[in-house]
């Protein structure tokens, strides 16, 4: 498997709070208040993890030119990398 992809699995697994962030805006379009709430970090936390996140090109902002109460989405690659987490953990615990 490529070494790129096995990268993104271990910097999307080394950090609870990304690895919740991921699968929470793979259930639906979130902002980061409502991402503090439902995970129970700060919003400072939440926020810092939305931009690394997106560095890495694993959500995107929908509404880019707003300064407040933006939309956040998962990609199609950071659906792939939870696809890929989930395939790998059920395979690791079947064996």
């Amino acid at each position: 498997m490529n070494s790129n992809l096995w990268d993104l699995v271990s910097f999307v697994t080394s950090s609870t709070i990304r690895f919740k962030v991921l699968i929470e805006l793979n259930k639906t379009k979130l902002t980061p208040s409502n991402l503090a709430v439902q995970l129970h970090y700060p919003i400072s936390h939440i926020s810092s993890t939305l931009k690394s996140l997106e560095e890495h090109d694993l959500i995107e902002c929908l509404t880019k030119k707003r300064r407040k109460n933006k939309f956040f989405t998962i990609t199609e690659k950071g659906q792939m990398i939870l696809d890929f987490i989930n395939k790998e953990t059920r395979t690791i615990s079947q064996k």
